[in-house]
């Protein structure tokens, strides 16, 4: 096959713009350039852009791709942790993935769904007679959920420390400046806290259960069958609690649907409605923007040439806006998913490709069925009203919650 020209795009670096356009970068030029994927220069690199679904299967063939080295340091000291499972590739991403999945049972799922609705039960009873912002409120929640579910000891009142570091981790991770030095700080607190946990776990003068995750990840053996380094299990511990205190970015969105679209709520007769309603706010509304990978080794696909090392990004905002995936990708439609032709690669709010030998986020089953229970409890097992506020967001914040968090008012639980 000849080699087709790559689209570049003009100029030493375009980084600013990045963070300027924000989840709209990709899809800007994309529609420039009448092309799915261009070259552009980031942080002084050559980056290629991709987008799309035939893309999408491209960029989580393994055998083309490497995650290692692919996700910039600021990212790594404060969403990631250094050395997670989202730097692995091969058997050894296989075998430490398979520590997440193990997790995500059906009894595990159901535990945590039963954790949820009762945390907001709880903190509607607390605040019944006054306002309510949702996604200060979720964040609480999920954390104190993610504590109990995982088997983490902690104290109540040490909850909101908690969620601050969590939420630092994804709030701060792409900022510049003290924001970011906090959320650093933050990680390497977590990480502290957690390593020191899990090495009283292995010295068996810390008493949790042993069908709990915080005791399987305190216990985990590489694939040499030695115990994991106890820095690596506690960065791997907090990608278990802190990408479930991020639910809390969707679950603002999930109040937000229900306000913005009340005709799509009073359609919310059965499970699959919501499961329906639920799988559109993570199509419609901004999450993760790109996933990073490098070029393993040079290839040719459609005439393009990918280089060896080369920073490659995926976007996952514009494909899950593709008009060619998607009819009228940008009106809110919870509908289409009653006909949905599923595939790894077609929708990837949080990543695409398989789960467990891919880098599909190990988390996803439960962030549907954490929004399923909220999204449940709201419409059928609450009354509310929400307040005059200012409810939109920018789409060159990450994460990009609405301006005044979505608030309610005169919460109360049905009888």
């Amino acid at each position: 096959m000849s080699e087709t020209h790559m689209p570049k795009d003009k100029g030493l670096d375009h980084t600013l713009k990045l963070l300027d356009e924000g989840y709209r970068f990709v899809t800007n030029r994309s529609d420039k350039f009448e092309s799915r994927i261009f070259e552009t220069r980031l942080l002084g690199e050559k980056t290629i852009c991709m987008v799309g679904e035939k893309e999408a299967e491209l960029f989580y063939d393994n055998t083309r791709f490497s995650r290692k080295d692919a996700t910039p340091g600021r990212i790594q000291k404060t969403l990631f942790g250094e050395g997670g499972v989202q730097g692995l590739d091969g058997a050894e991403h296989h075998h430490r993935k398979a520590m997440f999945m193990s997790l995500m049972t059906k009894a595990g799922l159901e535990e945590m769904s039963a954790i949820i609705r009762e945390e907001w039960e709880r903190e509607i009873k607390q605040h019944s007679n006054t306002e309510i912002q949702i996604y200060q409120a979720a964040k609480h929640i999920l954390t104190q959920a993610a504590l109990r579910w995982t088997g983490v000891p902690y104290q109540e009142a040490d909850v909101p420390e908690w969620a601050d570091q969590l939420s630092d981790m994804f709030e701060e991770a792409g900022t510049v400046g003290w924001n970011h030095w906090q959320a650093r700080s933050s990680r390497a607190k977590a990480e502290e806290r957690i390593a020191g946990l899990l090495e009283r776990i292995r010295k068996k003068s810390a008493e949790v259960s042993k069908d709990s995750p915080v005791y399987h990840f305190a216990m985990h053996r590489d694939l040499d069958g030695e115990l994991l380094d106890v820095q690596i299990a506690a960065v791997e511990l907090l990608n278990l609690l802190r990408p479930i205190t991020a639910i809390a970015v969707y679950i603002d969105f999930v109040l937000l649907a229900v306000y913005d679209y009340p005709e799509e709520v009073e359609k919310l007769a059965s499970e699959e409605d919501i499961q329906h309603f639920i799988q559109e706010v993570r199509r419609f509304y901004p999450f993760f923007p790109v996933a990073p990978a490098r070029v393993k080794e040079d290839f040719n696909w459609n005439g393009y040439t990918f280089e060896e090392g080369t920073l490659t990004l995926l976007d996952l905002y514009g494909t899950n806006h593709d008009p060619d995936i998607w009819d009228r990708p940008d009106s809110f439609q919870p509908e289409r998913f009653q006909a949905w032709k599923e595939s790894p690669f077609n929708f990837i709010p949080q990543g695409g490709g398989e789960f467990n030998i891919g880098h599909r986020c190990a988390g996803e089953w439960m962030t549907i069925d954490v929004l399923k229970t909220t999204l449940d409890f709201f419409v059928n097992n609450l009354s509310f009203e929400f307040t005059e506020q200012d409810l939109s967001y920018e789409m060159n914040d990450i994460p990009p919650v609405p301006k005044s968090g979505v608030i309610i008012k005169e919460a109360q639980l049905k009888k």
